[in-house]
C-alpha cells in the first residue's frame, strides 16, 4: 500500500498535454445535446425493474443452444443432411406394407446415427455453457444501501448499481467511473480481451465526482446519466451526467468496459450504464455458428446425383413392374393372387406400379450410404484424438495441448487459404529488446537480428564462394562458421541465434539484449564525443511517462511504460548506467553510476512539459530543467519526422546515422532517433504563454492549436543518435510464418494496435520487409470539419469515401503495372478506414487490392470489425478461412471464420471457448495445417469417395437383378449380408483408411510444405476425381454381376451337374463385391500398419467366417443358406475361379490408371514416396536438397522471402565490391 499512496500523489493529467483536458462544466448543456434514448438512475437500480427503463440483465451466454431450443435446433442440424431426410422419409414408409424390411432395420441405424451426433453436440456446447457460469458467478462489490458495500454475483447486477472493482479484477459490466485510490481520480486499466492491446491505458473520472472516495460517501448519492444507446463501438461514447444541479459531458475516457481489468490501482467506484449484451464486447461478439466442411457440403451434392440415380432406377424398375404386371403376369398362373390389393393387382398396373416405386426407393436405399456419416464421426472422433495426443504440439511451459474441440473440420484444416490473425498475445510477446544504436554516427552493438543470421546462412548455402568473415557475427558472440552453414538443411532461427558455446551464455536481461563493450560498465565515456554519448542516455532515461516501481526481490527497478519501447529504453538506460529510479508530481529522478568523481550522483530533472506521442505526430518531447538551470527539449521519434526538424549545426551525424538506420530496418528491428535542443529561459517562457493558451482553449480547433504550438518548439534540433530494438514474438513464430507462407497460405493481420506498431509487428514477423511497397489507406478526421449542421457532416463523409475509394483505385492500377518480378506490395488500413471501406460499394474493390498483395495488416480494429472483414474475406473469395486468437476481441473472427483457433495463453478462455481448435503457441499452427491438415483432407476425401463407389458397385447389381426378375422387389442377396456389408464387411477397413492413411511422413510434410496446396486445390475431391470413382463403382456392379451370370448361367457348376441356384449366385456375387471393395481400399492406401492389414484382409476372412457360421445354423435360421460354403460352394473351383477372375478384371483398370500416372502424370506425393522407397534422401543428400527447395509455394512474405531479398541485396554488393576491384586493378 505504500507504493500506492506514492503513486497517487502523482497527478498524470498534469503530465499529458493532448488528452487530458477536463471535461468543462456548463449549464447549458442539456439531456437534448445527448443522441439516444438510455437514461440510467444513479444508485437507483429499482427504477430500472420496469419498461421503459426495463434494460437487460449481466447475464451472458454465447452457448449454440439452450434447455427450450436443444432438440429443435439440433434436430434441424442433423436433418440438413440431405441423406439423413431421405433415410427418414424410408423409416415413415418402412411402416407401410409396402417396405421391404421390417420398421426396425430402417428407424435403428437412423435414430444411432442422428442421436449420437446430437450427443456431440450436447457436449460440447456444454463447455460453452460451463466457461459461461463460470464468468457469470463471478462477485464483485455491490453498494446495498446507506454506505454499505456487499458481494454480488456479476449474473445479478443491474444498471443503476454502484459498483467498487478492487486491484486485477474484471469489469463486470460497462461502467461509469467515479473515483479512485487516486487522489486525482485516475485508473489504469487493461483492455487486452478488447483491442488486443497490453499497454496500461488512463482513465480518469469528472472532477465533481472525486469526492466520492470512500463506500460512506454513497449513502445519499444520486444522479442520472443520459447517453447513447447500446453500441458496438469501443472507443466512442457521447452522454451527460446530471448531478449536483448541473449537467457534465461524458467521453469515453470516463467509461470502463467490460472484460477489461483494473490495474496498479487499488480500487475504483462506478455506476453501471450497459449490462450483459448490451455492452460493447457483447455488442461486438457474434453468435456461435453452425459450421459445416468444404467436403461435408460437396457431399450433399453427392447425395444429390446419388438420389437422383435412385429414383431414376426405381421409375424404370416401376414402369417395368407395371408393364409385367399388365402383359406378362395374367399368362403366368401361378403367379395369381389369391385376393389382389393394390400393391399387386394385375387388373391395375398403374397402381401396382405406383406402390412399386415407393418399395424400389426403399430397396435401392443402399446406393446412398447411411453409415457413411456414422463411419466419418467416428473417423473424425480418432482424428482429433490423433491431434489431441500429438506431443509436438504440447507446450512444456504451460502444460497444455493441442485440442480439437470440434472435430466435423478435421479436414477442413487441410484446405485453409487465408489465415487471418489476432497480433498481441498471438504473434508476440509484446516484449522488446535494446539490440542496437547509434551515438555519434558511430554504431554500437555486435549482435545480430534473427534476419542477418540467416541470410547469410542461407546464402553461404547457395553460394560457394562467399566470404562468411565478413559478415556479422552471432549472437554468442562468434562469427557463423561454414561447417555449420553447410551442415544446415533448413533456415533453424531457434538454433542459429543461441550460441553452442555455454562459455558465451550471460544471464539473460529481459528487454536488453544489447552487447558491446565500448559502452559497457562506463566504457562510453573514453569514446569521442562522450558527451554527445551523455546526451544519448539521458534521452533514453528522462524522455518518458514511465512509473517506476522496486522489485525486492531482484532488488533493481522495473518499469510501468504506456509502450514496451519505452521500457526497453529504460532498462537499456539502467544498464548503460543511467537508471531512472523516482518519479514526483514535477520531477524525475535518475542515478547516474558512471561519473568523474567515480561515486552514483542522483541527479532531478524537473518536468516543465510533456508532448505526447500519437500516431499522427510520431514523435514524443519532453522539455526538462537540470540542476544547474539549463532548460533542455529532449525529443524521440520516427527518423523522418526527426530529420525533418534538424537544424543547420545539428546535422553533423545525420549521413551516418541514416546508413545505420538503414541497415537496422532491413535487420528487422525498430528504430527511432534521439535528438535535443537547449533553450533559453526568455525563449521557452514566451513559448510556454502560447502552449497554455491553447492546452485550455475550448472548441473544435484545440488539438489543432497544440499541435501548431508543439511544431513551433520541436524545431531546430541537435541529432544525437537512433536506437533498434527487436521485437520479441513468441518462439518459433517466423518459422512458423514463413512454413505456412512456403505451403501458399495468405496471412493478414488484425489488430487494435495502433498503425505504427502494427507495421513493426509487421516486420517483424516477416509479413513486410525492407523494399516492399506498402499501401497505406487512410482517411482524415471528417469530426474536425464539421462546423454546424448536419449536411457538412454528410458531404464530409462522401468526400471521405470518394478519397478512399480514389486511393483503392490507385493502389491497384499500380500494381498492374508493377514490372518487377520480385516487387512486393503489403496493404495497411486502419479501423477507421474500414468503416467506409466495408461498405457495400467499396468492399469488393478493397478485397481485389487486397488478394493483389503479399501481405494485409489491419490495425485499430474493433472486435466487430474483425468478424466483418473475416466474413468479407470468406464470403468474396469463397475460399476456406482460418482465423487465430487468443483474447475475447477475437471471438467474433473465430466464429465467423470457416476454421476458428483459439491459443489457450494467458488471457483467459474466452477465445479458446468459442473455438474449434486451440492450440498453446501460435508455431503449433504450421503442424496443425501442414501435416494434420494435409493428411485428414485426403483422408476424409478418399474415404468419402471410396464408399461411395463401394455402395455403387453394391448397390447397382440389386438393380440388374431387378431386370431378370421381372421387376419383383426381389432381393438376389440375403437380408443378412446386406445388414452386414456396411457395418462389418467394410466398414472396419474404411475407417481404417480414414484414421490412419498417410502419403507421406509428418517430417515430409514439414519439408515440402508446397504438398499443402493439394488441399486448397482441392485435387483429392473435384468433380473429376468424384464422377471417376462412380464410374469404378459402375464399372465393377457391371463386372460383378454380368460376368457371374455368364459364367453360372445354363451350366453345371458342380461336380454333379447341379445349376446354381438364386443363393448360389447371389453368395458369389457377395463374396466378388468382398473381394473387390477390400483389393480396392489396399491399392488406395499408401501407408500400410498392421492394423490396416488385419483389418482389410480381416474383414474378408470374416466374411467366409461368417458364411461358414450362418451356414451351420437350422434352415429356420439361414434359409436357403444352409451349409452354402462347405457344401455348395466350397466344393465347386468354378466359385473359387470366378471370384478370382471378377476381383482381378475389377481392379485392373484402376491399378492401370495409378500405374501410368505415377510413370508419365506423377503427383508430387508419387515422386516424393518413390525417392523415399528408393532411399535417394540418404543416398543422394543434393538431389533431396533440390527437390526440397522446389517444393516451395512462390511467396514474397515470410522469412525465406525476406532472406532471398537480402541475398539479392548482399550479392549486389559483393558484385559492386568485385568490379570495383577490377577496375582498381
Amino acid at each position: 500500500m505504500t507504493r500506492g499512496r506514492i503513486r497517487s500523489k502523482i497527478r498524470r493529467s498534469n503530465l499529458y498535454t493532448f488528452s487530458c483536458l477536463r471535461p468543462q462544466t456548463t449549464d447549458t448543456e442539456g439531456p437534448n445535446a445527448v443522441q439516444g434514448s438510455r437514461v440510467v438512475h444513479c444508485n437507483q437500480p429499482q427504477l430500472h425493474l420496469k419498461k421503459p427503463l426495463k434494460y437487460c440483465s449481466n447475464f451472458i451466454s454465447t452457448t449454440k443452444y439452450n434447455v427450450v431450443t436443444f432438440l429443435p435446433k439440433a434436430i434441424f442440424e442433423q436433418f440438413r443432411r440431405v441423406a439423413n431426410l431421405y433415410f427418414l422419409l424410408a423409416a415413415v414408409l418402412s411402416l407401410t406394407p409396402i417396405s421391404p424390411f421390417t420398421p426396425v432395420s430402417m428407424i435403428a441405424p437412423l435414430a444411432f446415427v442422428v442421436g449420437l451426433s446430437m450427443a456431440k453436440e450436447a457436449l460440447e456446447d456444454s463447455r460453452r455453457f460451463v466457461q459461461d457460469m463460470k464468468v457469470n458467478l463471478r462477485k464483485v462489490s455491490v453498494h446495498k444501501g446507506d454506505g454499505v458495500f456487499g458481494y454480488r454475483p456479476w449474473h445479478k447486477i443491474r444498471v443503476g448499481d454502484v459498483l467498487k472493482v478492487e486491484k486485477d479484477q474484471f469489469f463486470p459490466a460497462d461502467l461509469l467511473l467515479l473515483s479512485s485510490s487516486y487522489e486525482d481520480g485516475i485508473c489504469y486499466v487493461e483492455t487486452m480481451n478488447l483491442d488486443g492491446e497490453t499497454n496500461l491505458k488512463v482513465k480518469r473520472c469528472l472532477e465533481t465526482t472525486l469526492s466520492l472516495n470512500d463506500d460512506e460517501s454513497f449513502k445519499d448519492f444520486l444522479g442520472k446519466i443520459r447517453c447513447e444507446d447500446p453500441n458496438p463501438s469501443l472507443y466512442t461514447f457521447v452522454g451527460n451526467l446530471e448531478y449536483d444541479r448541473q449537467v457534465f459531458p461524458l467521453d469515453p475516457t470516463q467509461i470502463l468496459l467490460r472484460d477489461s481489468k483494473l490495474r496498479n490501482t487499488a480500487f475504483v467506484y462506478g455506476v453501471v450504464v450497459f449490462t450483459g449484451h448490451d455492452s460493447k464486447v457483447m455488442q461486438n461478439a457474434t453468435k456461435s455458428p453452425s459450421k459445416r466442411s468444404t467436403i461435408e457440403k460437396k457431399m450433399d451434392y453427392i447425395i444429390y446425383i446419388l438420389f437422383t440415380l435412385l429414383v431414376l432406377i426405381s421409375l424404370i424398375s416401376s414402369l417395368g413392374f407395371a408393364v409385367k404386371t399388365k402383359y406378362q403376369v395374367p399368362d403366368w398362373w401361378y403367379l395369381q393372387p389369391k385376393k389382389p390389393d393394390g400393391v399387386f393387382d394385375p387388373t391395375n398396373p398403374s397402381l401396382s406400379g405406383f406402390y412399386h416405386l415407393i418399395t424400389a426407393l426403399i430397396l435401392y436405399g443402399y446406393l446412398i450410404p447411411i453409415s457413411l456419416y456414422v463411419s466419418i464421426e467416428v473417423v473424425k472422433v480418432l482424428q482429433a484424438t490423433f491431434i489431441n495426443q500429438d506431443i509436438h504440439m504440447y507446450d512444456e511451459e504451460s502444460g497444455n495441448t493441442a485440442q480439437a474441440r470440434t472435430s466435423n473440420l478435421n479436414e477442413e484444416l487441410g484446405q485453409v487459404d487465408t489465415i487471418l490473425s489476432d497480433k498481441t498475445g498471438t504473434l508476440t510477446c509484446n516484449q522488446m529488446d535494446f539490440l542496437k544504436c547509434s551515438i555519434a554516427g558511430t554504431a554500437y552493438g555486435v549482435h545480430s537480428s534473427e534476419v542477418e543470421v540467416a541470410a547469410v546462412q542461407q546464402m553461404a548455402i547457395q553460394e560457394e564462394d562467399v566470404d562468411l568473415s565478413n559478415f556479422p557475427k552471432r549472437r554468442g558472440g562468434r562469427h557463423v562458421s561454414r561447417d555449420n552453414v553447410e551442415r544446415a538443411s533448413e533456415i533453424e532461427l531457434e538454433t542459429v541465434i543461441t550460441s553452442s558455446n555455454e562459455n558465451d551464455l550471460k544471464p539473460t536481461i529481459k528487454g536488453f539484449s544489447f552487447e558491446d563493450r565500448r559502452l559497457m560498465n562506463g566504457n562510453w565515456s573514453k569514446e569521442p564525443n562522450a558527451d554527445v554519448h551523455l546526451l544519448f542516455f539521458r534521452i533514453l532515461a528522462i524522455c518518458h511517462t514511465a512509473i517506476p516501481e522496486y522489485n525486492e526481490a531482484t532488488g533493481s527497478f522495473t518499469y510501468e511504460a504506456e509502450s514496451p519501447d519505452e521500457g526497453a529504453f529504460l532498462v537499456a538506460a539502467r544498464e548503460f548506467g543511467f537508471e531512472f529510479f523516482r518519479r514526483t508530481q514535477s520531477s524525475v529522478f535518475v542515478r547516474e553510476r558512471y561519473t568523474n568523481s567515480g561515486e552514483p550522483v542522483e541527479k532531478e530533472y524537473k518536468i516543465l512539459n510533456l508532448l505526447d506521442f500519437t500516431s499522427k505526430r510520431k514523435r514524443m518531447s519532453v522539455i526538462v530543467q537540470d540542476q544547474e538551470g539549463q532548460i533542455l527539449l529532449l525529443c524521440k521519434g520516427a527518423d523522418s519526422i526527426i530529420f525533418d526538424r534538424l537544424s543547420k549545426n545539428g546535422k553533423v551525424y545525420e549521413e551516418t546515422t541514416t546508413k545505420h538506420l538503414n541497415e537496422y530496418g532491413e535487420a528487422g528491428l525498430r528504430t527511432l532517433a534521439l535528438a535535443y535542443r537547449k533553450l533559453e529561459e526568455s525563449q521557452y517562457a514566451t513559448w510556454n504563454n502560447e502552449f497554455q493558451k491553447a492546452k485550455t482553449s475550448i472548441g473544435g480547433d484545440r488539438e489543432a492549436m497544440l499541435e501548431r504550438v508543439s511544431d513551433m518548439m520541436e524545431r531546430e534540433l541537435i541529432l544525437v543518435g537512433a536506437t533498434a530494438v527487436e521485437d520479441k514474438l513468441q518462439k518459433g513464430v517466423p518459422q512458423c510464418i514463413d512454413k505456412l507462407a512456403q505451403a501458399g497460405l495468405k496471412i493478414w493481420v488484425l489488430t487494435g494496435d495502433k498503425m505504427e506498431t502494427a507495421i513493426n509487428i509487421g516486420f517483424a514477423c516477416s509479413l513486410l520487409r525492407q523494399g516492399m511497397k506498402q499501401i497505406c489507406i487512410t482517411t482524415t478526421n471528417s469530426d474536425a470539419l464539421v462546423k454546424d449542421g448536419k449536411e457538412l457532416f454528410f458531404v464530409t463523409e462522401q468526400g471521405a469515401k470518394e478519397n478512399i475509394l480514389n486511393q483503392i483505385t490507385n493502389a491497384t492500377q499500380m500494381i498492374k503495372l508493377e514490372k518487377d518480378p520480385h516487387a512486393a506490395f503489403a496493404l495497411i488500413i486502419d479501423g477507421k478506414t474500414l468503416g467506409y471501406v466495408l461498405d457495400d460499394n467499396m468492399k469488393h474493390q478493397f478485397l481485389g487490392l487486397a488478394v493483389d498483395c503479399a501481405s494485409v495488416i489491419c490495425c485499430r480494429v474493433s472486435p466487430k470489425q474483425k468478424a466483418e472483414v473475416t466474413r468479407l474475406v470468406k464470403e468474396g473469395t469463397g475460399k476456406t478461412t482460418l482465423a487465430i486468437g487468443d483474447g475475447a476481441n477475437d471471438v467474433g473472427m473465430i466464429q465467423e471464420a470457416d476454421i476458428g483457433v483459439g491459443i489457450s495463453g494467458v488471457e483467459g478462455m474466452q477465445a479458446v471457448m468459442a473455438s474449434d481448435f486451440s492450440i498453446a503457441q501460435f508455431r503449433f499452427l504450421e503442424r496443425l495445417l501442414v501435416v494434420h491438415g494435409h493428411w485428414c483432407y485426403k483422408r476424409i476425401a478418399q474415404m468419402v469417395c471410396y464408399f461411395f463407389y463401394k455402395n455403387i458397385a453394391f448397390g447397382l447389381t440389386l438393380f440388374y437383378f431387378e431386370a431378370f426378375a421381372a421387376f419383383s422387389g426381389q432381393s438376389i442377396y440375403d437380408d443378412w449380408y446386406m445388414l452386414l456389408f456396411n457395418v462389418i464387411l467394410t466398414s472396419l477397413p474404411v475407417i481404417s483408411l480414414g484414421v490412419f492413411e498417410q502419403d507421406v511422413s509428418s517430417e515430409v510434410c514439414l519439408q515440402f510444405p508446397a504438398l499443402y496446396q493439394q488441399g486448397p486445390k482441392n485435387l483429392f475431391f473435384d468433380w473429376y476425381r468424384i464422377l471417376g470413382w462412380m464410374g469404378n463403382g459402375l464399372y465393377s456392379s457391371l463386372v460383378i454381376f454380368f460376368l457371374n451370370i455368364v459364367i453360372f448361367y445354363d451350366q453345371a457348376f458342380r461336380v454333379g451337374g447341379e445349376t446354381a441356384d438364386m443363393e448360389a449366385v447371389g453368395t458369389t456375387m457377395f463374396t466378388c463385391i468382398i473381394w473387390a471393395v477390400n483389393c480396392q481400399i489396399a491399392l488406395t492406401m499408401s501407408h500400410f500398419t498392421w492394423i490396416q492389414h488385419l483389418l482389410v484382409w480381416g474383414s474378408i476372412v470374416t466374411w467366409y467366417l461368417f458364411l461358414f457360421l450362418y451356414g451351420m445354423m437350422s434352415p429356420l435360421i439361414s434359409g436357403n443358406a444352409y451349409q452354402i460354403l462347405v457344401e455348395v460352394l466350397g466344393p465347386a473351383p468354378i466359385y473359387w475361379a470366378a471370384t478370382l477372375l471378377v476381383t482381378i478384371t475389377c481392379n485392373l483398370p484402376y491399378l492401370a490408371h495409378i500405374s501410368f500416372q505415377r510413370c508419365f502424370n506423377p503427383m508430387d506425393h508419387h515422386i516424393i514416396q518413390e525417392i523415399k522407397y528408393y532411399k535417394k534422401d540418404i543416398e543422394d543428400r543434393h538431389m533431396w536438397t533440390r527437390e526440397r527447395s522446389k517444393a516451395r509455394q512462390e511467396t514474397k512474405i515470410g522469412f525465406t522471402a525476406r532472406v532471398e531479398a537480402k541475398i539479392r541485396q548482399l550479392r549486389g554488393r559483393l558484385q559492386k565490391k568485385h568490379s570495383s576491384n577490377l577496375s582498381a586493378s
